[in-house]
């Protein structure tokens, strides 16, 4: 007398809501097989709920085995056209519930292309696990989103080596259209076959055009030959625009430009001044390079007396000898005075 509901998960499992009975999980690969007659496909499921199902012959607790049939129900009862369930049984002494659903199958045979894995480090399947895409990475989330100041990501894809040439390039879309300049590169643009030996890279660079509250959402698709293509979706949130890399290298140019303007500016002033120096004023040596004279007159006042000290004034008297100086004998005195009389030869 109760409604059955029948939800498929790919990766995650969830807990009997309230009002709801638990009738199993899929656990391992080989609860999913290949149906015979008139049914497509058998899915099991184990380990359910134990209420009133203890004593179950096989201590599996409530299980559950969904039959799918491509196409419409037999009997007719159901032609939905996103598919519908055909019918239900349930064994109480076996606690196991069967259903029937019929599901619209246009392409036959696989859909999903596995062994193709696609995660942020060689050989890790954060966004595609085998061929399924990863809980985050459906659709734009804000739990999964890049930061603004991380410019670029880098994604390694791997695929079976038998397969990997059924691989093409991506293409992406950004949403909205505007605000956010995404740019992809690497081995994994170009649609290199990916193997597990060697990944192919795909570099993802995107810059912020214009600050956002809300990410922006980039959907990516990978077609694969005979299979549905990989979809997977990376957020980007955008706090601040971002300068292009054009500008700052527009800015190095200039500065470069003018720092060789001033180099020959200047070479061509000190080539100047020293043939002015030479030719006109007729100094030579350092003397006659341009500025020495304004140096000499910076050093010299920074040192104070104890520079150099022309000729002129070597016979004057210190004003600051120090008062511990031992003072020169009156001879000595006598014969420094007849020197500076008559000078020498």
């Amino acid at each position: 007398d109760s409604d059955l509901v029948v939800r498929f998960c790919k990766d995650v499992e969830r807990r009997s809501q309230a009002g709801y009975v638990d009738f199993g999980r899929f656990t391992t690969s080989s609860q999913f097989i290949a149906g015979s007659k008139t049914l497509d496909f058998i899915q099991r499921f184990y380990y359910g709920d134990l209420t009133n199902c203890e004593q179950s012959f096989d201590k599996l607790g409530r299980t559950a085995q969904v039959n799918i049939i491509c196409g419409n129900c037999l009997n007719g009862a159901c032609k939905g056209d996103l598919g519908c369930i055909c019918s239900v049984t349930y064994d109480k002494t076996m606690c196991r519930v069967v259903v029937e659903l019929a599901i619209p199958c246009a392409k036959r045979g696989s859909r999903v292309f596995k062994g193709f894995t696609m995660g942020f480090n060689p050989r890790s399947w954060e966004v595609v696990y085998n061929g399924m895409t990863q809980l985050g990475f459906e659709k734009s989330q804000h739990e999964f989103s890049f930061g603004t100041e991380q410019t670029h990501v880098s994604l390694y894809l791997t695929a079976v080596s038998a397969f990997s040439g059924l691989v093409g390039k991506p293409v992406f879309k950004v949403t909205p259209e505007r605000g956010l300049e995404v740019k992809i590169s690497g081995s994994g643009a170009s649609g290199s076959p990916p193997t597990t030996l060697s990944p192919t890279i795909l570099h993802v660079n995107w810059r912020c055009e214009t600050a956002r509250d809300e990410p922006y959402g980039v959907d990516f698709l990978i077609p694969v030959e005979g299979y549905d293509p990989i979809e997977f979706t990376l957020t980007k949130i955008c706090g601040y625009g971002q300068g292009t890399e054009g500008d700052a290298a527009r800015g190095w140019a200039i500065f470069g430009i003018l720092s060789c303007i001033f180099i020959v500016l200047s070479t061509i002033f000190c080539c100047g001044g020293f043939i002015y120096k030479t030719r006109v004023q007729h100094l030579y040596g350092l003397d006659a390079l341009p500025g020495m004279t304004l140096l000499s007159a910076c050093l010299q006042a920074v040192n104070g007396p104890r520079g150099y000290i022309p000729a002129d004034t070597t016979n004057g008297n210190f004003v600051n000898q120090a008062s511990w100086e031992r003072p020169a004998d009156p001879a000595q005195a006598t014969q420094r005075a007849n020197e500076r009389r008559y000078g020498s030869m």
